[in-house]
């Protein structure tokens, strides 16, 4: 599965909107290299590509991309379910992806923005492990920070609940889904631009209007919710979305299958990864206190998505 990058006026913009510099970003990524050398709780060095990520992820802002790279290996330490035997053909790993499709598809709107579809496949598969649900979400993340070799202009997520009930969602706790969420927006150079949910039901909209209130006000504005799959076409070319939603993607199934064997080439890398994590013991200061991080002795109005 290949990513399209940008290109031509599309990549230009995006430069822009990204505040990237030609003739500053290797002084900024040398920065950085330095800056992980000169901290005794995190790993000395990460690769290049990845750095720069995390750069354009926070518009090159060297204290921002600092304060994201340092909770990336902090949330390593903090939630081994998350980061720890993240290889795919584990058996527990491969259940899930038998029955969740979430693949980054592989075009760009026309301005510039990542889409990335996540449906269920089968509204009587039992729910799988909720904490391997997002580790796998969390290993695309990994596998899209090398992967975005230009970088784009944010991300539009698709969450098609055809599937969806009840069921699935009483495994869902508050203290993962906050675990989940800090690791995304703290760890993570994520722009969310949009949030689309497509076939929504009675029971979509309480898991929405549940979430809703513990999340700020710029997000709540980027939520959709659809009945028609048309209004989607608004806000998504539907030429790039796969087959089963009126695109030419492709089969989703394919899209699918291609970011499984993709996640298998990384066997190693994310084999490897396992030891790269922030050592509180080394941490300058106060170290970091996972209770309060993730507000577990909080309610879960504390949940803020940035």
């Amino acid at each position: 599965m290949t990513l399209e990058q940008p290109t031509g006026e599309m990549w230009q913009k995006i430069r822009e909107e990204l505040n990237e510099k030609p003739e500053g970003k290797e002084q900024d990524l040398e920065h950085i290299k330095e800056w992980l050398k000169k901290e005794p709780h995190l790993p000395d060095e990460f690769d290049d590509q990845r750095i720069m990520t995390f750069l354009r992820g926070c518009k090159f802002s060297l204290e921002k991309a600092k304060r994201k790279l340092d909770m990336y290996f902090t949330m390593r330490a903090a939630v081994p379910e998350f980061f720890d035997n993240r290889d795919v053909m584990r058996p527990e790993l491969q259940e899930i992806l038998n029955i969740v499709q979430m693949p980054p598809l592989p075009g760009l709107t026309p301005d510039g923005r990542r889409v990335i579809l996540m449906r269920g496949v089968d509204k009587d598969a039992q729910t799988p492990n909720v904490a391997d649900a997002f580790k796998l979400a969390l290993m695309l993340g990994d596998v899209r920070l090398a992967e975005e070799k230009e970088g784009v202009a944010g991300d539009i997520y698709i969450l098609d609940a055809s599937v969806a009930t009840p069921t699935h969602f009483a495994k869902f706790t508050p203290t993962l889904v906050k675990k989940f969420l800090v690791c995304v927006q703290e760890a993570y150079p994520v722009k969310l631009k949009q949030i689309h949910v497509i076939n929504v039901s009675p029971l979509v909209d309480k898991i929405v209007n549940f979430v809703k209130p513990f999340i700020k006000e710029k997000i709540r504005d980027r939520i959709f919710l659809h009945s028609d799959t048309n209004e989607l076409y608004k806000h998504v070319p539907k030429e790039m979305l796969p087959a089963e939603y009126g695109g030419n993607a492709g089969p989703m199934n394919d899209l699918h299958n291609a970011w499984v064997k993709k996640l298998a080439e990384y066997k190693d890398w994310f084999a490897e990864q396992e030891k790269y994590k922030a050592n509180e013991a080394l941490r300058p200061g106060k170290p970091t206190n996972y209770d309060e991080l993730f507000g577990i002795d909080g309610s879960f109005r504390q949940l803020v998505i940035d």
